[in-house]
């Protein structure tokens, strides 16, 4: 008997079970809503509800433990900036899970997990880079007389000679 053991299997490892549903949420959280079958969305329902509750708390230590589980840093960065605004007077059910059919390959039931209040959200852009200042800029141009680079426009063509192409060999057989 099961009791006590909660969350889904899906037939896979442990590790595999884990990366899957972190890559989920990730997605989740980057286009606020995804299609997958109805097992893993709801589970991820379970995980997705955890780090919008991290988000409104919104310390740093909250932080740390959604990049723990979420793989992109802007993405995180993206729920942490809006999820005062987005959630701040709700209480629980942050997701709405809508079927959509089967899959027509296997007919493995599938829904639409979505982010409640898109209305709310912002379009998804990645945070730009700060410079640090020690490092030189990529974007300066290089001075054409810096470079050691030869010029690789012209081609040299060894070993044909003007006999060989009268003889009616192509350079192609030739090498």
């Amino acid at each position: 008997m099961r009791h006590g053991n909660t969350g889904v299997k899906l037939g896979r490892t442990s590790s595999h079970r884990k990366a899957l549903f972190r890559n989920l949420v990730t997605s989740l959280f980057k286009y606020d809503r995804i299609k997958t079958t109805d097992v893993k969305a709801k589970e991820i329902r379970k995980w997705a509800d955890d780090m919008i509750t991290l988000a409104k708390r919104g310390d740093l230590h909250a932080r740390r433990q959604a990049l723990a589980v979420m793989t992109e840093k802007d993405v995180v960065y993206k729920l942490f900036n809006e999820a005062s605004n987005r959630y701040g007077e709700i209480h629980g059910g942050y997701t709405r899970i809508v079927k959509v059919g089967h899959r027509p390959g296997d007919a493995a039931p599938v829904s639409v997990i979505e982010l409640v209040g898109i209305e709310k959200s912002l379009p998804f852009e990645p945070r730009k880079k700060k410079s640090t200042g020690y490092r030189p800029s990529k974007n300066k141009s290089v001075k054409s007389s810096d470079t050691t680079k030869p010029d690789v426009t012209e081609k040299t063509v060894t070993g044909t000679t003007s006999d060989s192409k009268a003889e009616g060999v192509s350079e192609d057989t030739k090498s």
